[in-house]
C-alpha cells in the first residue's frame, strides 16, 4: 500500500532529509539540524527515517536529549510542516511523539506530489534484499508483537538493549569494506517505482548520496548521512522546487 503526500499549493520548495542520527554525542549535528529546521526558507521539511540515533518508546521523550529534540521540533512545526517517514533504526517513534510535536508521519512508501512532479519517497532499508539477515530482522522487530513485547519494558532496559544492538551492528560494519555494505536493489526500486506510476524515487539508509539511472528513464536519489561532529563533517540533503531537485551541503555551506 503506498501513502500519498499532496504539497499545499502555496509552498514553493520542500527540503528531503534522512539519516541525521541524531543522539547525545554528537551536539553539532543536533545544532546544525536545529538551525536548519528551524531557519530553512522551504516550506515544509519531511524527514525519511533515522532522524534518531535510536528510538526506544515515545516516554524518552520527557527527558534529556530526546526532550530537546521534541522541543526543536515542536517549535519548527509552528513554523512550517513537517513530516516523518520511519527508518531502520526509529521505527518505534509513535503518535504521541509525532502528535505532540505536530509531526504528519508518513506511509513506507509514500507517493509526494508537488510542483508537478511525482517522487515516490522511502526510507530505503525494504529494498536492500541481499542482506537477508537484516531482512528478518526487520520483519521481526517491525511485527506488532515483538514491539509489544519491547515496549513493555522498563525504559532503562530497553535504553540498554539498542545500545548492545548499535554496538553490535557498529562492530559488524566496521569489519566490511564500504563496497560490501547492501545497496538497494535496482530492479526492486524500479518496480517499486512502476506499482506507483512515477520515474523518480528518493531514499536514504546506504549512506551513499548519488543518483542511480535505472531502466526505462527511471532515477533514485540517494540522501546523505549527517556527521557535523567526526573528522569527515557532512549534512548533505535534497530540495524540491518547480525547477526540480537540488543538493544542499549544510557541511560545507554549498547550495
Amino acid at each position: 500500500m503506498i501513502g500519498t503526500l499532496r504539497a499545499d499549493p502555496a509552498w514553493a520548495a520542500i527540503d528531503l532529509l534522512s539519516d541525521v542520527h541524531l543522539h547525545a554525542a554528537m551536539p553539532r549535528t543536533f545544532e546544525v539540524w536545529r538551525r536548519h529546521l528551524l531557519t530553512t526558507p522551504a516550506d515544509a521539511v519531511l524527514m525519511l527515517g533515522d532522524l534518531f540515533e535510536v528510538w526506544v518508546g515515545d516516554d524518552a521523550r520527557f527527558g534529556g536529549f530526546e526532550r530537546d529534540c521534541a522541543d526543536v521540533l515542536r517549535e519548527a512545526s509552528s513554523r512550517r510542516a513537517l513530516a516523518f517517514l520511519p527508518g531502520n533504526r526509529d521505527f518505534l517513534v509513535g503518535d504521541a511523539l509525532l502528535a505532540e510535536c505536530g509531526v504528519r508521519r508518513l506511509q513506507e512508501p509514500t507517493l509526494l506530489d508537488a510542483f508537478g512532479q511525482r517522487l515516490l519517497l522511502t526510507h530505503g532499508d525494504a529494498l536492500c534484499l541481499a542482506d537477508t539477515d537484516y531482512q528478518q530482522f526487520r520483519r521481526l522487530v517491525r511485527s506488532d508483537a515483538w514491539q509489544h513485547r519491547f515496549l513493555a519494558l522498563p525504559l532503562a532496559e530497553r535504553q540498554a538493549q539498542a545500545r548492545a544492538m548499535r554496538d553490535a551492528s557498529a562492530a559488524h560494519q566496521a569489519g566490511l569494506a564500504s563496497e560490501q555494505w547492501s545497496d538497494v536493489d535496482d530492479a526492486a526500486a524500479a518496480a517499486w517505482l512502476v506499482d506507483a506510476g512515477t520515474d523518480v524515487m528518493v531514499h536514504g539508509h546506504t549512506h551513499r548520496p548519488a543518483v542511480h539511472q535505472l531502466a526505462d528513464g527511471r532515477r533514485r536519489y540517494v540522501l546523505g548521512d549527517w556527521d557535523l561532529d567526526g573528522s569527515h563533517p557532512r549534512a548533505r540533503m535534497l530540495r524540491l522546487t518547480a525547477a526540480g531537485l537540488a543538493e544542499l551541503d549544510l557541511a560545507s555551506g554549498r547550495a
